[in-house]
């Protein structure tokens, strides 16, 4: 059965969708099968993986308002080991869409169930707020994977971010957990993103993976040739990253199927 992650932030440039895109190509390159959900009416994940995403039939938002079925809007292996759920801006219509239909924030959950077992992973690239995408996506998900710029005001957006998850834990979804933290646009040379780690590792009762994603010109580079990073430029820091990241997370879901 696949694990489902979802990838939210509710700050906007912090990574989110850079790491939904390569932590997904990055786990299909260890031979793990991968359906990426994306949930942002921005559309980015699609096109990072070179997909027109302005010339779809079927994309998450004619999903959500049932006007196809999960397979119709799947995009099946869009590189080795990724296929799709694909989005553009339509999207951004979706909760005025929605007004007065019944559990409209289980939809998108009622759906996967049809597919998550074809998948051993299925990430959600949210949108960059907390709104009824983002809701769906955390009644979908096992648990929510948080990127964090290392810069001042991370832990700020981040306690926000962990309330919504508790509200969705209590009142929609009991079984979702964080899934951890993840740091993005890490520079070594500056004190700022040092202690930036150091201050969410000490103030924050959550899993940070050990992987820290740096500041890396070809990572910013690979969404323009709709590339991830590790076809892109396989050798980069930003590629290697990615796949040591992939490595925890496979990790992390092993030690969870043994405690079960």
């Amino acid at each position: 059965m696949g694990k489902i992650i979802a990838i939210a932030n509710q700050k906007g440039g912090v990574g989110k969708t850079t790491t939904a895109i390569n932590l997904s190509s990055s786990l299909a390159a260890k031979g793990k099968k991968v359906l990426l959900i994306d949930a942002d009416p921005q559309g980015n994940a699609t096109s990072g993986f070179g997909v027109e995403k302005n010339d779809l039939e079927n994309t998450i938002y004619e999903l959500l308002l049932s006007e196809c079925s999960i397979n119709e809007c799947i995009l099946k292996e869009v590189i080795p080991g990724v296929s799709i759920v694909p989005s553009n801006v339509n999207l951004a219509a979706t909760e005025i869409e929605l007004i007065g239909v019944d559990k409209k924030e289980f939809i998108l959950k009622n759906e996967i169930d049809w597919v998550k077992d074809k998948f051993d992973f299925i990430m959600i690239d949210c949108p960059p707020s907390l709104n009824l995408l983002t809701i769906n996506a955390m009644t979908t998900a096992d648990s929510v994977l948080v990127p964090i710029q290392c810069e001042f005001y991370a832990l700020e957006g981040l306690s926000q971010l962990i309330h919504t998850v508790n509200l969705v834990k209590e009142r929609l979804n009991p079984d979702l957990d964080m899934e951890g933290v993840v740091f993005t646009m890490y520079d070594s040379r500056t004190n700022l993103s040092m202690q930036v780690v150091e201050n969410v590792k000490s103030n924050l009762n959550q899993n940070v993976y050990s992987t820290l994603i740096p500041r890396n010109i070809r990572l910013a580079e690979a969404p323009s040739y709709g590339m991830p990073i590790n076809l892109y430029d396989p050798k980069s820091a930003g590629a290697e990253s990615y796949m040591l990241l992939a490595d925890e997370v496979i990790s992390a879901e092993a030690v969870r199927s043994a405690v079960k």
